[in-house]
């Protein structure tokens, strides 16, 4: 795989995500903060009583599973219009339902990057190889039928 990086990470102040809070950082900058790992792509199960929310292994029909990234980023609305748009506005809405290593989940809880991470890092790739990305490891939601998600429910990489 190679290492380039699909998300303009040039131009950015030095770890500035330590000194600036979501709802003042510039759109790249909150573009920066993905890391790349596709969980967010994932189909999810909440269960309705605890609250708790499952990843399941099943991906949306966008997901390119080789890349970890949204196939169709730029239109993904028009072939899925319930595609979660996460703002500085919205995170506090759907914070609980981003994955634990989560850049926007982490930064939202008070917490740090991890060394992992791409502005840490410097290497796209760095998330893959720290097992944190589910690369090679999902089925598209097209196979799998909505009430055999539990069947695929995977712990989540971290």
């Amino acid at each position: 795989m190679s290492d380039r990086d699909p998300i303009d990470r040039s131009g950015l102040a030095p770890r500035f995500w330590e000194t600036k809070s979501l709802s003042k950082m510039s759109a790249p900058e909150w573009e920066a903060l993905c890391d790349g790992c596709g969980k967010c792509c994932l189909n999810k199960i909440e269960d309705e009583d605890s609250g708790e929310v499952a990843l399941t292994r099943v991906a949306c029909r966008l997901f390119d599973d080789a890349s970890c990234r949204c196939g169709q980023y730029e239109t993904r609305h028009s072939f899925v219009p319930e595609c979660i748009v996460l703002s500085p506005k919205t995170i506090e809405q759907h914070a609980y339902w981003l994955p634990r290593t989560c850049a926007y989940r982490l930064l939202w809880e008070g917490r740090g990057l991890y060394d992992w991470h791409p502005l840490i890092s410097g290497r796209a790739d760095s998330v893959h190889e720290a097992g944190v990305s589910v690369r090679g490891m999902t089925v598209p939601e097209f196979e799998v039928d909505d009430d055999d998600w539990e069947d695929h429910i995977i712990d989540e990489p971290h």
